[in-house]
């Protein structure tokens, strides 16, 4: 199948209603704007939730809405130039938003494949409040390195803590390679300083380089690996909820 790109479909073709009656899942980037380290793009988080949600849809069929592009990025704070932030409420009433409008064009399932950690919470407060007030739609989120055991593993072998580390690394050098500061890459290790921590500590508190994990053992066939598993695992999703319903009626 071809990628469905939202934004490069004409009105009359999305109309999920007539199409599916309203039982297709669209895919939801959300990713983030911040610093990636010395060797990597600040928009990383946002480039690779796109491509696994565009190599799922090949999978799948499924349409792929406009990421968002600003997720949550307070953790990262203020020393480190490039970021760009939006609060948690504004990130949770956007996500709302997607929803209501997807909705009105017959697309009442959303996945939102989220590629930022500190998005985590405004997801799962908005999409808690629309399991709430909202009964006809079906909301869902994943991170894109937990639809796979294998990924999961990978993504956390260096670092608990993990950021622009040789996961993310090698899946950038797959996507976009011509994004990598390849001689920056093999000097960017720093280790992770949160165990055992009672507290939490921005980034500049906690690497030297906003760095946590070993970019230096990235490689782009590593990336691609993990790119195939993630899509394969958000493609099985899609599967599964066209037709999932509440276990309980």
């Amino acid at each position: 199948m071809s990628t469905v790109v939202w934004s490069e479909n004409a009105s009359p073709d999305l109309s999920f209603t007539e199409v599916s009656g309203g039982r297709e899942v669209g895919l939801v980037p959300v990713g983030a704007v911040e610093q990636h380290g010395p060797h990597l793009p600040v928009g990383a988080d946002t480039i690779i939730a796109t491509a696994m949600c565009e190599r799922a849809s090949e999978l799948t069929g499924a349409p792929v809405l406009p990421a968002i592009t600003l997720g949550v990025s307070f953790g990262h704070g203020t020393e480190l130039p490039g970021t760009l932030s939006l609060t948690p409420a504004l990130l949770a009433g956007i996500v709302e938003q997607y929803v209501h409008w997807a909705a009105l064009s017959g697309l009442r399932r959303l996945l939102f494949v989220n590629g930022h950690m500190g998005n985590t919470a405004a997801l799962n407060t908005a999409t808690d409040r629309i399991r709430l007030e909202r009964r006809d739609v079906r909301v869902g989120a994943v991170d894109w390195w937990t639809c796979d055991d294998q990924v999961l593993t990978a993504m956390m072998a260096d670092a608990a803590d993990a950021h622009a580390n040789c996961a993310e690394t090698s899946v950038l050098l797959a996507m976009r390679p011509d994004l990598v500061h390849l001689d920056r890459m093999r000097d960017a290790d720093d280790e992770d300083r949160t165990a055992g921590l009672v507290f939490r500590y921005t980034a500049t508190e906690l690497s030297r380089n906003g760095v946590t994990g070993k970019p230096s053992l990235a490689t782009a066939e590593l990336g691609e690996q993990l790119w195939k598993l993630a899509a394969e695992g958000i493609a099985a999703r899609v599967r599964s909820g066209r037709t999932e319903e509440p276990p309980l009626p």
